[in-house]
């Protein structure tokens, strides 16, 4: 029986500044399961980094809720660790790699002894077991975002958040740190939700993608990823599959780029948004 995590419920975000007005979040209503793998994508100013900070308590929503557990956010949930795109500014460069990664152990008041194995095992479980006396400085771009990935896994996290993460890397290291990201959410049994621009790394990584509307933002579509479990960079983004997922993925944000009304004009298999929001 599936396990109900995270639930968001007629969620809206408003900002508002010197007489100015900006419904940057509509209305979204959407639940992540234990163990979902939840891509969200959508056009540029469609609130997906406003929604992740909502989602971990980094910021109020105007009205609508969080929940974790059925308990309602109102500040960061302990349950939940955050990766963002900018790894570099979320390093400190005059601490070593465990230094950075032992960070939030020690917020969490754990002893030394023990902080110690977690970031070993951590920075292990992402490649770099033997780097932990580096400085962020000395590692490539791609190094520091594992850093960034293993500080979040030390922290032990049943939902892991990620803002665009490997945007910032080049291509052959976006495929690496993806295949990565998928080997940790399956050998530790993570929940992600993992905010992209990119269409094909959101079919390749997810069990489902939401494809939102361009602000004020809903869900416009809720695409189910039925390519099997065990995939690979080389062979799962040729199959058939594959091109159909991206191809649904794709027509919703040109339908939410062109400001479509989706109960009209909504693609063959895709979800109007009454539909979405009645699941």
């Amino acid at each position: 029986m599936s396990e109900k995590i995270v639930e968001v419920v007629h969620l809206t975000k408003t900002y508002e500044s010197r007489g100015r007005r900006v419904e940057a979040i509509g209305d979204l209503d959407f639940t992540i399961e234990r163990g979902d793998f939840t891509c969200i994508v959508g056009p540029s100013g469609a609130g997906k980094t406003t929604l992740l900070k909502c989602l971990a308590g980094l910021l109020a929503p105007t009205s609508g809720s969080v929940e974790v557990h059925g308990k309602r956010v109102t500040g960061p949930p302990a349950s939940m660790a955050v990766v963002f795109q900018e790894y570099g500014r979320s390093l400190f460069p005059w601490r070593t790699v465990r230094g950075n990664v032992e960070l939030p152990l020690k917020a969490k008041g754990l002893p030394a002894r023990e902080r110690a194995e977690k970031v070993q095992r951590a920075l292990e479980s992402v490649g770099l077991g033997d780097v932990g006396d580096a400085y962020p400085w000395q590692l490539s771009g791609g190094m520091q975002q594992r850093v960034a990935i293993a500080r979040a896994v030390a922290y032990e996290p049943e939902v892991l958040l990620m803002d665009e993460p490997f945007a910032a890397v080049d291509a052959q290291t976006r495929a690496d740190l993806e295949d990565l990201l998928r080997s940790l959410w399956r050998t530790l049994g993570l929940t992600v939700i993992f905010v992209t621009h990119d269409i094909e790394e959101a079919v390749y990584l997810g069990t489902r993608v939401l494809v939102l509307s361009s602000s004020p933002t809903f869900v416009l579509d809720d695409v189910p990823v039925t390519i099997g479990a065990e995939r690979s960079q080389g062979e799962t983004r040729v199959t058939a599959q594959f091109g159909e997922l991206r191809t649904r993925v794709y027509d919703g944000i040109q339908q939410a780029k062109a400001h479509a009304n989706p109960a009209a004009k909504a693609e063959p298999g895709s979800l109007s948004r009454s539909a979405v929001s009645q699941r």
